[in-house]
């Protein structure tokens, strides 16, 4: 487990405090004990807590490219990241670790935001495109990682957990009723609510672009799970679905 949080100054006149961006960070220790990494580079902050596994002493992060045009800090696992490698080894990209985050940023250099559906995984992720001058957040196909944000104060703010957010967006603590009627109700709150009135839940499947130029866009999906039409599936009785379900269970 690691953690990941930032700040991109939307305003172009509030640019994130290193200070700021470090207490952030503390917030998150106990997801990754064994390093910190912190870059700032206004309008951007990225910061990074990881749990070493892969590659102890290659996979420092924010992690960028060779020319550092791409930064990346990242929570999670990328299962098909051998494969990957060697696709993008064959179309020319040089690798300087084994560790999955490099796999992320020369996938964005070579099929931009499409690159996200190519990860099999678990994973939440944030991506500064330099060049663009563009933020990119993303959630694995099943939302196993989690990936808070919000908007206050002519910033976008964004953490694994929420407690980042709430000290990095100097918002107030404000419960979302509807949010903690579900808590009580279903046992959590269904994405993009949070029990904190403001701060939203990427929702798994799904990456959110903010351009410096256009701002802050909307959610979009990239991933659907695939179903079979009904023509596809066997017909069964009622006994022997239930039967068929408790087996695959």
């Amino acid at each position: 487990m690691c953690g990941l949080a930032g700040i991109l100054d939307l305003s172009g006149s509030n640019p994130p405090e290193r200070a700021l961006l470090a207490q952030m960070a503390g917030s998150l220790t106990h997801r990754g004990p064994d390093d910190l990494g912190l870059f700032v580079a206004p309008p951007v902050a990225l910061a990074a807590r990881r749990l070493s596994i892969v590659d102890v002493a290659g996979g420092h992060m924010p992690l960028a490219n060779e020319d550092e045009t791409i930064w990346v800090t990242y929570n999670g696992e990328i299962y098909n990241a051998p494969a990957l490698r060697e696709e993008l080894r064959g179309l020319g990209h040089v690798f300087h670790t084994l560790c999955d985050t490099e796999v992320i940023v020369h996938a964005y250099e070579e099929w931009a935001e499409r690159s996200v559906a190519r990860l099999r995984g678990m994973f939440a992720l944030a991506l500064w495109d330099v060049p663009r001058q563009r933020l990119l957040l993303a959630r694995d196909r099943f939302g196993v990682k989690p990936l808070y944000y919000t908007q206050a104060g002519g910033r976008l703010v964004f953490a694994s957990e929420i407690e980042p957010i709430l000290c990095g967006a100097g918002i107030a603590r404000t419960p979302d009723p509807l949010a903690l009627a579900h808590v009580f109700r279903f046992g959590y709150a269904p994405s993009p609510r949070t029990a904190f009135a403001g701060v939203l839940s990427l929702p798994p499947a799904q990456l959110l672009v903010v351009d410096m130029r256009t701002g802050v866009g909307q959610p979009r999906r990239y991933w659907e799970a695939p179903f079979r039409s009904a023509s596809d599936h066997v017909r069964l009785t009622h006994r022997d679905a239930r039967e068929k379900f408790l087996a695959l269970l």
